[in-house]
């Protein structure tokens, strides 16, 4: 027992530094307020002007010193209706690249856990090999194709040339010799889905691949189709594996500012933008503490939500096909 407590020891000083600490300074920040120390001036024996401190101390330079108080002022200064808007946006793009990646990952998980699929490991590490790459070089990636000189334009371009008919078809509708694919939200939505594909197939496809096939045959001689075996054996055992994708995908999603930032040009500014620049430009930290909190609180709220949906299925997870 005393050697297993000996070898927790570096994962719980890892947590106290990387997790306890940092979260205890988020709150400090977050529930108070910096103002500059009163002060008086004073004259001198000699004639010169002094600053006589609250705790009585006095110094020739005027008081640049500031104090912590316990405010709740920037609690209030986050709801309002700017911050608010930029918090929803956020949700909506977060759920909307969740659930891109759930509708283009669930079948490519089915799919590389079929019977009759070879060689499903290399399949998932060439969905894996992106990721080992450099996360802003992914990004900067897709911005070269789709930026205006980008590949994606100069292909739409050698194709009007040598399709009249194709270039004809974009004019009646309007579209222009570039056409703008960035600096908007569907490009940031594009930007997320990519990045974060890869988190949504890797849990479906483990539990799918975890699935007793016995059931899968067993639901085949009692006469199940296809379609009756997927909605009541694997959809329901696979729910674990959604669920733990949707979590991967969707918090860092909600959190995210290097692909709002470069994709969408600083025109679709996320929660994380914000908090972002309260702890660059602004130097605010305590309300970007603030809005880090309430974050914390949404996902943690998301997060509670699946984790009572996985409890409430478990039970139903039993085969019936009639």
């Amino acid at each position: 027992m005393k050697h297993k407590n000996i070898m927790s020891l570096p994962f719980l000083l890892w947590s106290v530094i990387f997790i306890v600490v940092p979260l205890c300074l988020i709150v400090w920040y977050g529930v108070t307020l910096e103002i500059p120390v009163e002060y008086t001036e004073i004259t001198l024996e000699d004639g010169t002007t002094a600053y006589q401190l609250e705790d009585g101390t006095v110094q020739t330079q005027e008081p640049w010193q500031k104090k912590a108080i316990i405010s709740f002022s920037n609690f209030k200064r986050m709801v309002e209706p700017t911050y608010l808007k930029l918090l929803i946006r956020s949700l909506r793009v977060a759920l909307l690249t969740t659930l891109i990646c759930l509708v283009l990952g669930y079948p490519v998980a089915l799919i590389l856990t079929g019977k009759d699929f070879r060689n499903p490991a290399l399949w998932i590490m060439l969905l894996m090999l992106p990721m080992w790459m450099n996360f802003l070089l992914r990004t900067y990636s897709w911005m070269s194709i789709l930026e205006n000189s980008g590949i994606l334009n100069s292909w739409i371009a050698a194709l009007r040339e040598a399709i009249p008919a194709f270039d004809t078809f974009l004019n009646d509708r309007g579209v222009g010799k570039k056409i703008i694919f960035l600096y908007n939200e569907n490009a940031v939505i594009l930007g997320m889905v990519y990045n974060y594909l890869c988190f949504m197939i890797i849990p479906i496809y483990t539990v799918i691949e975890k699935i007793d096939r016995s059931l899968l045959e067993a639901a085949a001689d009692l006469g199940a189709s296809p379609a009756k075996s997927f909605l009541r054996v694997t959809l329901p055992f696979s729910l674990p594996g959604v669920l733990e994708g949707i979590t991967m995908v969707f918090v860092p999603a909600v959190t995210t500012f290097v692909i709002s930032q470069l994709m969408g040009g600083g025109k679709v500014p996320l929660i994380g933008d914000i908090i972002q620049n309260q702890f660059g430009k602004s130097s605010d930290w305590h309300f970007g503490s603030s809005l880090s909190l309430l974050v914390m609180v949404v996902v943690l709220a998301f997060m509670r939500g699946l984790q009572r949906i996985d409890k409430e299925e478990e039970p139903k997870r039993e085969v019936r096909i009639f």
